[in-house]
């Protein structure tokens, strides 16, 4: 298989899966649960999770942040406090609101280098209105480089109907991309709809990695089970279009998505079974090692 010019050699993990979910939400600010929990009796805790994680084969995750948090500061606060609950098996991640202005963005900055074990910054363009190449994210990027910290940014579709998605292009991520080489991006939701966008900006760029989320509805959408099918061809279509599955990582979207279903969606793509196993897991173990690229 191709190895990465990063040298991220697509390898399995060897004995009982190990799985790496990218896209966990677990906040108390996630919007409007029993409406978009997937299903009606979800333990929306820490508990809860966990055991889901345990039914689908799934080690560790990340608890990402919502955008619908108050400040950065309660947005960190809240997801390290997830991840300590959690043992170790989720891991924190960061986020800031770049409209609020260029003194908020460094004062996130300065908190995110206080926390030693932050995963990743998540990013919201689209839920929040800007574009990622505003350079009052200089500082992040900065951040992101100098600390070895992947930025995973919102693409694509929202869940709430006053996003504004033309923020959320994939295309918008490509001016970054060539700017801060040294910084890893996450095109979150494969960028749905513009997943063949996202594919191009994913095989031009090698600093560029694509999430599993964000493929499907509700599942009590109507012809769900035939949106699993089309999901499963157009990611295979993403794999094929990069050219290998190195920078294609698994993530769900709980609660909105069940984590056995997103599971699923992957193992049953047309790949060796290394390839699947790097998808599951393997690169983002690499992806979001700590210190430094590993």
């Amino acid at each position: 298989m191709r190895r990465s010019p990063f040298g991220d050699a697509e390898d399995s993990v060897a004995g009982p899966a190990r799985h790496f979910d990218v896209h966990l939400h677990l906040s108390q600010w996630w919007p409007d649960l029993p409406r978009t929990g997937h299903r009606s009796d979800l333990d929306y805790t820490v508990h809860g999770l966990l055991a889901e994680m345990d039914a689908a084969g799934i080690e560790t995750g990340l608890a990402l942040p919502v955008y619908e948090g108050p400040s950065h500061e309660e947005s960190l606060r809240e997801s390290v406090e997830n991840a300590r609950a959690s043992g170790g098996r989720l891991r924190a991640v960061g986020t800031v609101d770049p409209t609020k202005g260029r003194a908020v963005v460094e004062s996130a900055v300065r908190a995110w280098e206080g926390t030693p074990d932050l995963a990743a910054i998540k990013l919201f363009p689209g839920y929040q209105p800007f574009y990622p190449h505003d350079k009052v994210l200089a500082p992040v990027y900065e951040y992101a480089a100098r600390y070895h910290r992947p930025v995973m940014i919102h693409q694509g579709d929202t869940l709430s109907p006053e996003g504004l998605i033309k923020f959320a292009r994939p295309i918008e991520v490509d001016e970054v991309a060539v700017q801060y080489r040294d910084v890893r991006f996450v095109l979150c939701h494969l960028g749905n709809p513009w997943v063949e966008e996202t594919a191009e900006v994913v095989y031009k760029n090698v600093n560029v990695y694509t999430d599993t989320s964000g493929l499907l509805a509700h599942p009590r959408t109507p012809y769900f089970d035939r949106m699993v099918e089309r999901a499963r061809v157009v990611l295979q279509g993403v794999v094929d279009t990069v050219g290998a599955p190195d920078r294609i990582l698994y993530g769900s979207d709980w609660p909105l998505e069940s984590l056995t279903t997103a599971v699923a969606l992957v193992e049953g793509l047309d790949l060796p079974e290394a390839g699947r196993t790097a998808i599951l897991g393997g690169n983002a173990r690499r992806l979001f090692a700590t210190p430094g690229w590993s």
